[in-house]
């Protein structure tokens, strides 16, 4: 007979380890038709250096620039330290970072067990006519019970203090992959820091530098005053002996209203200017302390030999790109691992129990294991739908870092020629206001010499200051050149 039952019981062995197997194999048979991540992700190579013109391309690493050997302007220097320490845009990527870093240790977490302690305690009637009511009333008649065993039948409590654990066991590399994502995502997020750090220095810098080119136009205004005033006495010295007529004395009046009403214009810029970049340094009022001249050190950066590899990929822009693009490749592999089956282990153990006495016995000790395979079959198509649409924004991801990586290299590779050419444009036009500074001195001499009429003078007065105004406007641009030379070179204030 024992044999016969020892068969009996080798036959549903076999026959449920027969019946895992199959099931265990139609699982991973449902992962199998499990889409494939796009490998179409081949960024075009970038050219060895930005001069068309020049053949041998630099292989010394770019030298890191710091704002105080870039634009060799103290109190520049000391605006730019006020900002990133008040600016309240700065301040709020700062938190985010925080944020992003949150997000990534809990990324970290969810590759451990889960682990929580348990206290629940329960008390049910159960009716007469359930099945838990019959057992219950039908056990506390049983001889096979101590009274220890007898289960009230009023109020049925149910105690248990102990742990429960659960893990998912990473097999597929989903959790490993969703960590991945998180974690180049905060990289990324460290590199959009540095770009608005960059941008809110440059924004400070355009501001500083205009500024200077205000105060410059002010002092040119106040110059061209006092020269316009010794002409109308002249003139009106000369009216009075009937050299002159009230024609050219009126004319030179007029001339000298139109400038106190520029000049008073541009005080009013100076006005506003000065409040927008008190606001970016976070300050509600008051003056700022500013250079006489424009101040920079940007020719020492253009005399290096620019690697293109080793500075295109260092600028906060691109590495951004880079590493969203890692983060959303993490992503698409993540999705991916949602075809396959999922082993979910777990367990608890703890005291059980029915009735308060017998609570922290021995007897009302439990505990169990739990072991579980889960394949998805059919849900709608909400797997797939995840997949295609990480798929794709992984391929957004990477045209995103390709058009990155282009705009930076045209980018810089203009801003190069760019500040060369200036220095040229800025050499003649000085030489345009010392010719004409000499054409203002002889139309003076002239006219008291009969030899030149009040409109020359007005006339080359006019262009002798329009000249000196234009290369201030000049030195400007050339100074907004080099803010955007340093944003184009990664910029930061180390």
């Amino acid at each position: 007979m024992k044999e016969i039952l020892n068969q009996y019981k080798n036959t549903d062995v076999i026959r449920t380890t027969k019946s895992a197997v199959v099931i265990t194999g139609v699982l991973l048979l449902t992962a199998c038709s499990a889409p494939k991540v796009s490998n179409k992700l081949d960024a075009a190579k970038l050219p060895e250096n930005f001069d068309a013109q020049r053949k041998e391309a630099s292989s010394e690493p770019f030298i890191p620039l710091k704002t105080e050997t870039f634009f060799k302007d103290p109190k520049l220097e000391a605006l730019l330290k006020k900002a990133i320490a008040k600016n309240p845009d700065y301040l709020i990527m700062q938190e985010r970072i925080l944020i992003a870093n949150s997000h990534l240790k809990v990324a970290k977490l969810a590759l451990l067990p889960s682990l929580d302690l348990v206290a629940d305690a329960s008390g049910t009637h159960y009716g007469k006519y359930t099945m838990d009511g019959v057992g219950n009333f039908d056990t506390n008649f049983s001889q096979n019970i101590s009274d220890k065993q007898r289960i009230n039948e009023d109020v049925t409590p149910n105690l248990f203090l102990g742990a429960k654990v659960s893990w998912e066991a990473d097999i597929w590399g989903k959790l490993s992959n969703r960590k991945k994502a998180a974690q180049q995502r905060f990289f990324a997020s460290q590199q959009g820091m540095r770009l608005l750090q960059t941008r809110l220095l440059g924004d400070v810098a355009d501001l500083y530098f205009k500024l200077i080119a205000l105060d410059k136009q002010a002092a040119i205004y106040d110059n061209n005053l006092k020269t316009q005033e010794k002409a109308l006495d002249i003139v009106s010295a000369q009216r009075s002996v009937g050299k002159a007529t009230e024609l050219a004395v009126q004319q030179f009046n007029a001339q000298n209203n139109n400038i106190h009403a520029e000049a008073s214009e541009l005080k009013l810029s100076i006005d506003q200017t000065e409040k927008a970049l008190l606001t970016l340094l976070g300050e509600y009022g008051g003056k700022i302390d500013r250079s006489s001249d424009f101040l920079s050190g940007h020719l020492e950066v253009l005399n290096q030999k620019i690697s293109v590899d080793s500075i295109i990929h260092k600028r906060p822009d691109v590495s951004e790109a880079y590493f969203e693009l890692l983060a959303s490749n993490a992503d698409a592999k993540s999705a991916r691992a949602a075809f396959f089956p999922t082993v979910n282990l777990g367990g608890y153990a703890g005291f059980n129990s029915f009735s308060f006495n017998t609570f922290f016995d021995a007897g009302s000790f439990a505990w169990q294991i739990l072991g579980g395979l889960t394949a998805p079959v059919f849900n709608k198509g909400q797997i797939k739908q995840e997949f295609y649409v990480s798929n794709r924004r992984q391929e957004i991801s990477f045209l995103q870092y390709q058009n990155t990586v282009t705009t930076a290299f045209n980018e810089l590779s203009a801003l190069l020629h760019r500040n060369q050419a200036y220095e040229d444009v800025l050499k003649y036009k000085l030489n345009e206001i010392d010719h004409l500074e000499i054409a203002v001195n002889v139309s003076n001499d002239l006219y008291l010499s009969g030899y030149a009429n009040y409109l020359e003078i007005i006339n080359a007065q006019k262009n002798k200051l329009q000249a000196e105004l234009d290369f201030v406007d000049i030195q400007l641009r050339n100074a907004n050149s080099q803010v955007l030379l340093y944003k184009a070179l990664g910029g930061g204030i180390n």
